[in-house]
C-alpha cells in the first residue's frame, strides 16, 4: 500500500508541474503577441494640415513671399530645415512660424514630423 500511495503522489506532482508550466506558457505567449502599432504618419492626413495651419499664408502660393511649402515634394525636400527651425527657441531669428504670427507647433506635431521622416515620407 505504501508504494501505491507514493506513486499517486508522484503522479499528482508531475501533473501539477505540467499544468503550471503549460499555463505559464499560455500567459507569456499572449503578452508577446499583443502589441499596439503606431498609426502610419502620412503627408495627406497628418503633415499637410499642420503645414496649412502653421505655415500659410507665408509659404503658400497665393500670398507666399517665401519658399513654398504647399506640396508633398516641397515639404519632403525641406523637412530637415523645417524641423530644425520649429525646434529653435522662439527668440532665435530663424524660428518658425515667423514672429509667432501663427501658432507654434506642439511637441506632438514636431514628433509627428520626425516620425514621418523615419517612416519613409508616406504620401
Amino acid at each position: 500500500m505504501k508504494i501505491k500511495s507514493i506513486i499517486k503522489k508522484v503522479l499528482l506532482l508531475i501533473t501539477l508541474v505540467f499544468t503550471i508550466s503549460t499555463l505559464q506558457y499560455c500567459k507569456s505567449s499572449k503578452e508577446t503577441t499583443v502589441k499596439k502599432e503606431e498609426p502610419a504618419v502620412t503627408y495627406t492626413k497628418h503633415i499637410a494640415p499642420v503645414m496649412e495651419r502653421s505655415c500659410a499664408p507665408c509659404h503658400f502660393p497665393e500670398n507666399g513671399k517665401k519658399k513654398f511649402l504647399d506640396t508633398y515634394g516641397a515639404v519632403k525636400n525641406n523637412i530637415e530645415d523645417i524641423i530644425a527651425r520649429v525646434e529653435l527657441p522662439v527668440t532665435e531669428k530663424k524660428y518658425m512660424p515667423f514672429k509667432s504670427k501663427k501658432p507654434a507647433l506642439t511637441p506632438k506635431e514636431i514628433a509627428m514630423l520626425k516620425q514621418w521622416v523615419a517612416s519613409g515620407y508616406s504620401e
